[in-house]
């Protein structure tokens, strides 16, 4: 069984094309509420912005980032700073031609812990706010690593998401089930070597996480690519509620026992890739729930482990992540 120390080789990607110095000018084309419902507890809306004519246009991949920069200043007169965003759109963009690129962003409106002061998150009401015809400045893209493999069709993905974590694997589902097994008609995709050889093929599980299934983002988006595709299996896990099909409240991890029967075969093959992306810790519970499933050979290619460690799955902490507890390159992290 081959070792999860084995490079993947990934998708080629732009990075930096537009720095703050040099931001893109992107127009705002929708700004629509992705919530499975009006009830959820959270704001959260899928923002589009043109940036036709600009060196976005063509060259962001799914799973990099954009910047914003806000307008205006901050308490001390000084600009405000960029703020990163996934990108939640295929490499093709919204239009599949590589003009129109997406994000998902939450409103942050909390309270100040000592004052009890309203706190507005800057840049995510500023998206929040925008209207179709809204001019934005833009930099980007940006990351290289939390990108699918060149060969994307030659694998298996087990996509995580908690919150807008969801943003990468948006963008990469649409790129993976777009074609069938062989297509090449990838529209920008296809021109920069993403899915030319087909995309299609391997098996795909999203779990997407929440508090409440009201908080679900793109949920009817992706029952509908599980009806059509059967390949791709969408599972949820709902912290505080019971189940669609029964269970009680479930974390993203959980899912990984009470669907063992799918997880586990997946996770013993040698072409799967696991991807996680969302609040900081889920990760951890993840892959002690890979530990507790697999046997040593097996989870070899997802976590290199020593003793001390494996003795006492339980007992992980998230410091020790990298150090006793070191996810391989078959495992893509992106949390925050």
């Amino acid at each position: 069984m081959a070792t999860g120390s084995t490079e993947i080789a990934l998708t080629q990607v732009q990075m930096h094309l537009h720095t703050p110095a040099e931001p893109a000018v992107g127009v705002c084309v929708s700004n629509e509420r992705c919530t499975a419902s009006k009830k959820a507890a959270h704001f959260v809306r899928h923002v589009a912005f043109d940036v036709s004519g600009t060196k976005l246009e063509g060259n962001f991949r799914a799973g990099q980032s954009f910047g914003v920069l806000p307008p205006g200043v901050d308490e001390k007169g000084r600009p405000h700073k960029l703020r990163l965003y996934s990108i939640a759109s295929p490499s093709a963009g919204e239009d599949g031609q590589g003009k129109v690129v997406a994000t998902t962003v939450k409103r942050t409106i909390d309270e100040h812990w000592e004052t009890g002061k309203l706190f507005l998150g800057v840049a995510s009401n500023y998206l929040c706010d925008l209207k179709p015809g809204d001019r934005i400045q833009l930099t980007g893209p940006s990351g290289k690593r939390f990108v699918l493999p060149a060969d994307a069709g030659n694998h298996d993905y087990i996509f995580f998401a908690t919150g807008t974590g969801i943003a990468p694997f948006r963008g990469m589902l649409m790129e993976l089930l777009a074609n069938p097994v062989g297509g090449g008609k990838g529209g920008a995709g296809e021109a920069a070597g993403v899915g030319g050889g087909g995309t299609g093929g391997g098996r795909i599980v999203l779990v997407m996480g929440a508090a409440y299934a009201t908080d679900l983002l793109y949920d009817q988006a992706f029952l509908e690519m599980a009806a059509r595709h059967p390949r791709f299996t969408y599972l949820t896990a709902i912290s505080r509620e019971k189940q669609r099909d029964g269970h009680g409240p479930l974390y993203v991890q959980n899912r990984v026992g009470t669907n063992a029967d799918l997880f586990v075969p997946l996770l013993e093959g040698e072409r799967t890739l696991v991807y996680i992306c969302g609040l900081a810790g889920m990760e951890l519970g993840i892959l002690q729930e890979m530990a507790r499933r697999l046997s040593p050979s097996a989870l070899e290619q997802y976590v290199h482990a020593d003793a001390a460690a494996l003795a006492n799955v339980a007992g992980w902490e998230r410091r020790m992540l990298h150090k006793e507890v070191k996810p391989t390159r078959r495992v893509f992290l992106e949390v925050y």
